[in-house]
Parts: C-alpha cells; structure tokens; sequence
C-alpha cells in the first residue's frame, strides 16, 4: 500500500517527522517497507506557453520554439511532436537540476541556440506506469493556464514522502487511506477526521430510473447504485492526479479517476457503467454459465465458469463481479449516464474467481480478503460528492440498496487481568478501554470484565487473544518490561530421531557415501525390475488419486529402485566408481482399511560399484552400526532374496529382528538398469536402529591384568562358514576369552582342492587375576576339539 503522506495529513495530524513514523508505525503492526521522497531535487523548472513553433533549418525532426516564461521569452530546440502554440508546458531554464542529477545549461542544437528544456512527465521523475496514456511520449502539457513564470513546484505540488506499507492479509480495512490514518491516529496519539460527506442531490429519483436484482446472494450481499445524469468526461483536475499518482494508480478520466480515488480513500473498489448500455435498466448479480465468454476492460475474451459471480442485465453480461467490467458497458467520452456500483462480494468467491481468470486487480485484491459491506454506501455517496463537486455530472437524488441480512458487529467479553497476564504490563481497565477506543473499538468496563465491540471493518478481531495483540501493539511492545520466562519451557532442538539421522548422515559421508534424495512418487514397473513376487508386500501400493503420469503413480515401497536408477545414471555418465546411500520413508498399506493413512517407515538404502566389493559394503554397514553403538548382530547366510544373488546375500539379525539385507545385486536386476559392473547394496529397516541405537558412551577402566594371546589355524571344507566357527570360538571361550579376530584365509598347493586354512588370533584375559598357562591351554584345546568334532576342522601343522 502506497501512501503519500501530504495526502494522509488531510485525515490526521502528524506533528512528528517521517522517520519517527514509521519506526512508530512497524512497532503498532503496520510494517513500512520503504519510503520514497519525490520531486525534492528538481530546481529551476517553470511554467511557460508556446508562443511559436517553427521547423528546424538543419534538422528534420527538431523544431525551434518560442517559450515566453514571464519575464522573457526563451528559444528552446526539441523533438517533441504533442506540442501546439497556446499549450502551457514545465521549462527547465539555464542552470536547472532535475531528477537524476541532470543539469539544463545553454546550448546550441544543429546551430541553432537551445535556452533551456521543455519537460515530461518522466522527466521529472514521475512513474511512466501512472502517467495519462495522452502524456506518456511527448511533453507535459498542462491543463491549467497557471502564471507564467511562477516555478513549478509552488503551483503542481509534486514535492512529497510516499511510504509503502506492508498489509497483512487478515487487515483489508488498512489497504485503504483512512485505515492508515486510524492506525497512525492510534499509534500516535492524533484525532482521526473523516471527510464530511454531503451530497447535492437533483430531484429526479435513481430508484425511477434503475432496478437491482440479487439473485446469487450467496456471491453478493450488498449492492448499491446511484445514477448520475449529464455525465461530462474529461481529465480529472491535478491535485487528483497527482495523488492517485503517487498511489500507483494511473489518472484516466474524472469518472473513472474518482472511482479510483475513492477505493484508495476507503478501500471500497467501485465500478461505472454506462446506463444507456444496460438492458431495461436494470442490474441482475447471478451466476455465469458454463461455457460462456466474456470479453474484459482489457480486451481479453475469458471463459467464464458456472460459479462465477456475474454482473449482467436482463439479456447480457456486464462485468465479473468484484474483478473487472466489460468492455462494451464501460465509460467512454459518449456517456451521459452512469450507474455507479458499490457492494460487497463474497471474499473466497472473488479469490477463486481471480485465480481461475489469471487476472488480478485492485478491486479483487481487496474484495479476496474481506471488506465491510457497511461501507459500501458511505463510499457511494463519497464518490458522487466528488462528481458533484467536480462538476462531472448531476447526482439523482438517493440510491436503490439492496442488503438482504446486515452485517452486525458482535459483542464479546474480555478480562483485563489476564490481558495483564499474558502481555506482563500493569495496565488499568481504563488504560485498556482508553487504547481500545483509539481503534473505534467500543467499550464497557464492567469490573472483572471489559465488553467490547469491534466495528465491523475489523475482521479480524474474533477472539480475546485478539483483543490482547491490540492493546499490546498500541501500548507499545518497546514499553513492556523484558523478563524470564516462567513454568515449564520447552527448549527447542532436534528429537533423538533426528540426532541418530544425522550421525548416520555424517558416518556414511565420512566413509565417502554421497547422500541422493528421490521422489516418493514412483512406477510400479520398479517391483518387476528388481524381481519382486508377486505376492510381495513390497507390491502393494499406495495408489495416487491424480497422478502426473505411469512414472510418478504409487507410492514407494522400497528405496532400492530408486538408487539403482540412479546408480545407472551415473553408470551411463561413465561414472566409475560409484557410492550413495538415501535414508527416506517408504509407504505400506494399513490393514485396517477404515484409516486411509498408510505407515510411514524409515529406511536407509546404501549401494556402490567399481572397485567395491562384498566386504567393502559389509566393513561400512559395521561402521554405522558400531557408530550407533549397536552390537551383538549377526550376518546369516540370506539364499532367496529374488533382488540379490543367490549365496552372496545375508541378513543382518539382531535377536529375532532382521535388521537388514546386504549383498551383491542379481544379474538379472543389473541387466534391467543396464547396469554392466557388479553392484553391492543393503538394505536398512531404519525404525529398528532407531530402537536399537544407543547415544550414552559407558565408561569402562583400563584392564589391570595382562593378556594371553593364542593363535590356530584350522583346515576345514570350503562350504564352512567363517561363522560356524566363530560360534564355536564364543560358545567354548567362557568369561575368559575376550576377543578374537580372523586374519587369515588361504587356499593354495599346501590345502587338498575342496578345503581353506581358517586363521584366527584369540586373546584371553581375567578382570580379576592374572591367567595362567593351563587355563588357557585348555580352553585353546576344547575349542580346538569342537571345531573338530562338529566341523570336521584339522589343527593346521
């Protein structure tokens, strides 16, 4: 909202600089962005009239012309075409600063001498959006004959501060003049002053000469018109001009200009027609039909929808309600009457209007967020005082209102000691009351108790909260005591879930695993590339209702597609080495089929290629999984997961938990990424290691008793697992084996074909004594006759 502030003045008084304002004015709520200073570095600039014009001797688009000032008569040399004799005009003599630093001296042009400059609006630093359309190229001539001579700026007041406000969409009262005037009034201190309207009224009656007609009272609640006869057409005078310039809004002509001036007054948007366009007289508000089009002020043929609010008459359409008028009822320079349109149109109707259409304006802007339909005829009758006063046309007496239900204020109950409370001042109830009635809020003290009633234009104040806001932004939120905060206070940070992520995230990128981030939306073609059954779960989907397309139509069951695409990207880039992990949510059905909502569950994906192998992939799962401080897992042997090679494939167990998958990706699925190296990848039920993770670090002393270590060897058959043997190892230890670790595994010309040498280092320790030589010779022994008995394993010589 822009305001130029020698405007404001005219409703309130400011008796504090412009700076003091708007820091005032930011901390009551109503947020200046900027504020722009006009017309404040033009010197030198006067008014002057065209005596003569004549053609250039030696340039066929310059003209010579005389320019008589007062005191002088000036040869000035231009390129200007708009320009006659008699026409009064800004000169900007010898010496003159305009805008921009440009300094006018004396000259000569072709040969010929220039004195001085004839100016434009744009010269003078006025917007070329809100310049006339018949002053935008060329010179300004003015409409005035003003005194030759005199300098611009004491006789067109272009000298002035303009502040944009930002408005908050639940605050439509502020987008509007008086709005601002009565929040500078509050914050300030200062008597708001309404315009005194009196309309002069003819004797001929508007509610002879037009009908108004509801039918869509759910799209319009209110509809005044007024009539005015004798309708002249002409520019609006400068004053006016200049104001609804420095609003942002373009001067047109005197009707449409006051219709203008009237909605930035009050923000009550208001429309003309031209009466003698309207069929029978008579204005029918309903809805549009399918199918029909409608052809704007702008040109713009639209289709209209079947819940579109209409202006139409008894066989044709007008205008889009609260959005824009058509372009054959408007005001032209032929128009004799007008009827001129102030209601209230539904807020969420325009809105949706305004979107469909892709066309915003000033009425819609302000109608989407909810004006007062109380206001609708104060701004009726300001309007024709201003075309009465301008001598634009002759007003008929009264108007045809047509207001089914009016709006009334509610009354509620608010109590000042909890206002107190929540805001931590001391005020009295009559400081209360006194601050609410700066805001035209009307109140009664009733003790424990103060029972207001805000005026209609305030939407937005519903509830006592909102009251509490008022009288903490008036009273001034810099004057309120800073103090701790009391009870129980929530500290904000991250939950324990999103630690554990991050820790993952940190791990994986520190072992050199890029984090990707895929869409949850996903083809169901995916389950049949990694080989899924088709009684999988992992099938049964979350159908989207819309989709964008077969690619993007379920809901993913699980992430090892989505890296796999990706995985195949890079491979197709000639990426050679390849490592990345997601940790995303998948999304399963519930079986309950009266709850919608499906689970959410947290997994984590990790895949890599190129010069990995099964153990690279297995060293970085152990690495997360001890950086989470989880233990006492196991891999065991997974032979039918359909996505991974069958024999290199594991899962990883925690008690009876299957945490996760890991292993070497099958053929077949590479072949259907077009993936031709081999691929590890593991899978990652991210919600158990959540349960499982444990953050707290237990403190353990440093042993006090030495170690013995023992180290074997054993020959076993080629199909052993590792692990068979480490059960064996974990089982016979006892309290004093403390640790082992494999170090070695052999095939060769000293092993028979069929078998490898398992190679182990055991390390023994007691905490509370120091072990002997026997104790660990027999422990080493049983376990050796263990592997033996039950695997076949031979002591290797």
């Amino acid at each position: 909202m822009l305001v130029p502030v020698k405007w404001l003045r005219n409703y309130v008084d400011i008796d504090i600089d412009i700076k003091n304002l708007c820091d005032r004015m930011t901390m009551s709520g109503s947020k200046v962005e900027t504020v722009e200073k006009t017309g404040m570095d033009i010197e030198g600039v006067v008014i002057g009239k065209i005596e003569e014009i004549k053609n250039h001797p030696n340039a066929d688009k310059l003209v010579i012309v005389k320019v008589d000032i007062g005191e002088e008569c000036l040869q000035i040399v231009t390129g200007a075409t708009n320009i006659a004799v008699g026409d009064y005009i800004p000169v900007a003599v010898d010496g003159a600063k305009l805008p921009g630093g440009v300094k006018i001296k004396k000259g000569k042009l072709r040969g010929e001498v220039s004195q001085g400059m004839l100016c434009s609006q744009e010269e003078l630093a006025i917007p070329k959006s809100v310049i006339p359309e018949d002053q935008k190229d060329g010179i300004w001539i003015l409409k005035e004959a003003y005194p030759l001579g005199k300098n611009l700026l004491e006789v067109i007041d272009l000298q002035d501060e303009v502040i944009e406000f930002e408005i908050t969409s639940n605050r439509p009262d502020c987008l509007s003049m008086i709005g601002i005037a009565r929040e500078v009034g509050a914050t300030i201190g200062t008597t708001l002053k309404y315009p005194d309207i009196e309309v002069k009224e003819i004797e001929k009656s508007s509610a002879d000469q037009v009908k108004v007609v509801i039918e869509d009272t759910e799209g319009c609640k209110r509809y005044v018109a007024r009539v005015i006869e004798d309708v002249t057409i002409e520019p609006s005078p400068q004053w006016m001009q200049q104001r609804l310039a420095r609003a942002g809004v373009r001067p047109i002509n005197n009707i449409v200009d006051i219709t203008n001036y009237v909605m930035l007054e009050y923000g009550q948007p208001l429309h003309a027609f031209d009466l003698d366009y309207i069929e029978d007289h008579t204005i029918v508000v309903k809805k549009g039909k399918r199918g029909q089009t409608f052809k704007t002020l702008d040109g713009t043929e639209r289709k209209v929808k079947d819940y579109i609010t209409m202006i139409c008459d008894t066989k044709k359409s007008l205008a889009i309600a609260g959005v824009m008028g058509g372009e054959e009822s408007e005001v032209t320079s032929k128009t004799k009457t007008i009827l001129l349109e102030s209601a209230y149109f539904h807020p969420e109707g325009i809105r949706l209007t305004s979107k469909q259409l892709g066309l915003r304006t000033e009425a819609s802007s302000r109608f989407e967020k909810g004006l007062d339909p109380n206001i609708a005829s104060i701004a009726a009758d300001r309007a024709c005082q201003l075309i009465e006063e301008l001598k634009a046309g002759k007003v008929l007496k009264g108007a045809v209102d047509v207001y089914p239900e009016k709006h009334q204020s509610q009354q509620q109950s608010i109590r000042p000691h909890r206002i107190n409370a929540l805001l931590g001042t001391a005020l009295t109830n009559g400081e209360m009351r006194e601050i609410l009635q700066k805001l035209e809020i009307d109140v009664k003290d009733q003790g424990d108790t103060l029972e207001v009633i805000a005026p209609t234009y305030r939407i937005d104040l519903n509830q006592e909260a909102d009251f509490v806001e008022e009288i903490g932004r008036i009273y001034g939120y810099d004057r309120i005591t800073a103090t701790m905060a009391r009870g129980n206070i929530v500290v904000g940070g991250k939950t324990r879930g999103q630690i554990i992520e991050d820790i993952t995230k940190e791990a994986l990128n520190a072992m050199g695993l890029n984090e990707i981030l895929t869409y949850s939306f996903v083809s169901p073609k995916g389950a049949d590339k990694i080989r899924v059954g088709q009684d999988s779960i992992k099938r049964n989907f979350i159908h989207l209702l819309n989709p964008l397309g077969d690619e993007t139509s379920v809901m993913r069951t699980t992430l090892l597609p989505n890296l796999l695409e990706v995985a195949a990207r890079n491979f197709n880039r000639k990426v050679e080495n390849f490592r990345a992990f997601e940790l995303g949510r998948i999304f399963l059905p519930k079986l309950d089929t009266s709850d919608p909502l499906p689970y959410e569950v947290m997994n984590l994906v990790l895949g890599m290629y190129g010069e990995e192998d099964f153990f690279t992939l297995k060293g970085v799962v152990n690495t997360l999984l001890e950086r989470l401080g989880i233990k006492n897992y196991e891999y065991v042997v997974e032979k039918h997961h359909p996505s991974f090679h069958p024999g290199r494939c594991g899962n990883i167990v925690y008690s009876d938990y299957t945490i996760g998958t890991l292993g070497e990706i099958h053929p077949e699925v590479m072949e259907n990424y077009g993936i031709h190296k081999k691929c590890y990848c593991a899978e990652l039920d991210f919600t158990q290691l959540l349960k499982l993770t444990r953050l707290d670090k237990l403190y353990q002393p440093l042993p006090k008793y030495p170690s013995i270590t023992r180290d074997f060897a054993v020959v076993v058959k080629e199909t052993t697992l590792v692990k068979e043997i480490e059960d064996i190892i974990t089982a016979e230890g006892g309290k004093i084996l403390e640790s082992y670790s494999l170090f070695d595994v052999y095939r060769g010309n000293q092993i028979n074909e069929g078998y490898k040498s398992v190679a182990y280092t055991l390390t023994y320790r007691h905490k509370d004594r120091t072990l002997k030589e026997e104790e660990v010779n027999k422990v080493q022994e049983r376990i050796l006759e263990v592997i033996k008995e039950v695997l076949g394993g031979v002591l290797r010589e």
